[in-house]
């Protein structure tokens, strides 16, 4: 069996209120047009999730209403705020999906990313992992718990500026 997971950052995120706490931050104009053009490019590719595991934080849940998706179940969770991979990993292992949206924020997503795949993808911006980045990863497993590092095969990554151009 295999199981699919579209990974993605936040879109950009607004600094515009200095005085607004991290986790309250709203996206901006930029942020705004792209999370639908990610969206649009999963739904033209048929990678839908069936589950969605989203950081609790503003900007997040943001991305999430404006990639125009449906999905079954969403669980938005403080366990994916600014954390680092090895708790990604465990929280992934508890999704229930075939397909899993993890949506959360670097610099942890860009690691998570880089140890989940066996062959990075020829793009300069892996690496680094910019707003709105998304890859989509299959992985030959039967369930969630049963992931490893380094498994994933990469069937498509992109960013904003790449479909906004």
């Amino acid at each position: 069996m295999t199981r699919t997971l579209i990974l993605m950052r936040h879109a950009k995120s607004s600094w515009g209120d200095p005085f607004a706490e991290d986790h309250d931050r709203p996206l901006n104009n930029r942020g705004r047009k792209s999370a639908p053009a990610i969206g649009a490019w999963l739904q033209s590719n048929d990678w839908l999730p069936d589950d969605v595991i989203c950081s609790s934080a503003k900007r997040t849940r943001e991305t999430w209403d404006r990639l125009g998706l449906s999905t079954p179940e969403i669980r938005f969770t403080p366990a994916l705020y600014l954390t680092g991979p090895d708790e990604m990993f465990a929280e992934l292992a508890t999704a229930t999906g075939n397909t899993v949206l993890m949506l959360g924020h670097n610099p942890g997503i860009a690691a998570f990313a880089n140890r989940l795949v066996r062959n990075q993808p020829d793009h300069s911006r892996f690496y680094d992992y910019p707003t709105c980045a998304t890859t989509v990863i299959r992985f030959d497993i039967p369930d969630w718990n049963t992931l490893e590092w380094h498994q994933g095969e990469v069937l498509g990554f992109t960013i904003p500026r790449e479909l906004l151009e």
